[in-house]
């Protein structure tokens, strides 16, 4: 395992952060209880200190499951981060949105679930247009100074939008965000445009989701559709595979994984380690041997023009994930 310290935060975690999200009941390609344990045991015997969930996967099972699995680890070892903005275990009114009542009582929740007094990193799950952000900041700030979050974090926004919060947090000495967790991946870089020259100027470490455009970089472009998550995705609007240049790429990441002896995955993933926007990539699998390849990747070497190779077909797309 290889690890970095995470934007400004002065924490060090593994460069593989392992994504919960299929943690639960809420699909059939899902992991129960026995499964995700199996996977989180896993993860730390490979080296993988840092875990994301969030209290809407699966309506908050995925933090119970997490929970679960680190409450019989050391747990100053482990780097833990969730999210807020969308309902949890309960659906209500007020289940929703980044307000100071949404908020703590969220995380009040999702500490319930973890088994934890304090959560890593608290971040929000996209931008709340319905709620001005100096209250957002005020009551992370908040959790902050009770010493049940120690660093804030956000997701998918606009740059503009991360700066203001930025810029917020400055003028009112609130705690600031500390890290992006955005959509970034081969056939979707849209972020290097905006949001990563912010990034790097304020120290924010960055987490992508999606590293492999939901398994699309892991197969043949033909084969995407071809699995129950592929169709998911789909249905789901995402448009990995749609982009002008995305078969290209697939192909391209299909011919250096032949030439180097290694999986697609493993290719696209070794192109998120050696990419100077990124921190840790945030890698959510359902198979043991899934993980075991994306920390083997660590070891997979990209030359420049490989990278080049790899990039120069893709065009711009629309930008897609902010909500």
């Amino acid at each position: 395992m290889e690890y970095t310290t995470l934007g400004s935060t002065g924490m060090e975690v593994s460069k593989v952060c392992l994504g919960c999200m299929s943690f639960g009941s809420g699909s059939d390609w899902m992991l129960d209880e026995a499964e995700g344990r199996e996977l989180v045991e896993r993860a730390i015997d490979l080296g993988v200190n840092f875990f994301d969930t969030a209290n809407t996967y699966s309506a908050g099972e995925s933090e119970e499951i997490l929970g679960d699995v680190l409450s019989e680890y050391d747990r100053d070892e482990q780097v833990v981060a969730t999210k807020v903005r969308f309902s949890g275990a309960k659906d209500h009114r007020n289940a929703e949105g980044l307000s100071r009542k949404t908020i703590e009582q969220e995380l009040d929740h999702s500490l319930d679930r973890l088994g934890m007094d304090t959560v890593d990193l608290y971040q929000i799950h996209r931008w709340d247009y319905d709620t001005p952000i100096e209250t957002t900041l005020r009551a992370l700030d908040d959790a902050v100074r009770r010493g049940e979050v120690r660093h804030i974090g956000a997701s998918s926004m606009w740059a503009h939008q991360f700066q203001r919060a930025l810029q917020v947090s400055d003028e009112q000495g609130l705690a600031r965000f500390e890290t992006m967790q955005n959509l970034y991946h081969l056939t979707y870089r849209e972020e290097e445009r905006e949001m990563y020259p912010v990034c790097t100027d304020e120290n924010v470490g960055v987490l992508p989701w999606s590293p492999l455009a939901a398994g699309y970089l892991t197969r043949p472009h033909e084969e995407f559709t071809e699995t129950e998550r592929g169709e998911h995705e789909i249905d789901y609007g995402t448009p990995y595979h749609e982009g002008p240049g995305s078969e290209a790429i697939n192909r391209r990441v299909e011919e250096l994984a032949d030439e180097k002896g290694v999986t697609m995955a493993q290719i696209a993933l070794a192109w998120h380690f050696q990419n100077d926007n990124v921190d840790a990539p945030i890698v959510g699998t359902s198979s043991v041997e899934h993980l075991e390849d994306a920390v083997e990747a660590l070891e997979v070497s990209l030359s420049d023009s490989d990278v080049e190779y790899l990039e120069e077909p893709y065009h711009p797309v629309p930008v897609f994930g902010h909500e």
